[in-house]
């Protein structure tokens, strides 16, 4: 059984929430303490995190930021506002998806779903990959060029890993969005445009080239 940590300071939502998801087969613990929120992820230890933006004290974009420091599992973010601002805040403070109030509870079951296989069941026959002088360490998550390295979040994972497979080859925005929410029903086209830029300037930031060309109205390739 998954173990979900929802952290939603609306207590009617939360009991719903929580009553709707264990009825799919979801153990869900439920925050108590809002000023110990990094403490109680700690404890629970939680196979996926669901969060909401507005939380007291401080937003659930701080409080990824700092699970980020430590973890890299799942968080989808919960949030009233559907701004692509938000959206885009989200994604890069480390999210890996982001689904707008009220919401369906079989679009959060089929998120979850299609995340927990993911993240948990992802395969592949190596774990180190290579581009030029890039080392990409599956298993770790992370970049390394030299002296410098930086952590993924498993999207960006999801998305070099399939760039890299296909080297020399144009990989389609529709087959990516597939890849990272299975169904590009519940997503937006930026949401990926995000993804994809936030991965390009990691590897920046290690003083490499950009390996991601767009190639317009097809996708992307890495050559």
């Amino acid at each position: 059984m998954n173990r979900i940590l929802l952290i939603e300071d609306d207590i009617d939502l939360a009991k719903e929430t929580s009553l709707a998801l264990g009825k799919w087969g979801f153990d869900v613990e439920l925050i108590n303490n809002f000023e110990m929120i990094l403490e109680e992820f700690i404890d629970k230890k939680p196979d996926v995190v669901i969060m909401d933006v507005n939380l007291p004290l401080y937003n659930g974009f701080y409080w990824c930021e700092k699970i980020r420091d430590i973890s890299s599992i799942p968080i989808i973010f919960l949030s009233s506002r559907d701004s692509n601002m938000d959206l885009i805040m989200g994604i890069n403070n480390g999210g890996d998806d982001y689904i707008t109030k009220p919401f369906s509870i079989d679009v959060l079951v089929t998120k979850l779903n299609g995340i927990i296989r993911r993240t948990y069941k992802y395969n592949t026959s190596s774990t180190i990959m290579y581009y030029e002088d890039l080392i990409f360490d599956i298993e770790k998550c992370a970049i390394k060029y030299r002296d410098k390295h930086e952590e993924l979040t498993k999207n960006e994972v999801r998305i070099l890993t399939n760039l890299l497979k296909n080297k020399d080859k144009v990989v389609s925005r529709e087959s990516l969005m597939m890849l990272l929410w299975d169904s590009d029903e519940f997503v937006t086209d930026n949401a990926l445009t995000v993804n994809i830029n936030r991965l390009r300037g990691k590897i920046k930031d290690l003083g490499f080239e950009d390996i991601i060309k767009t190639k317009k109205g097809m996708g992307y390739i890495i050559q």
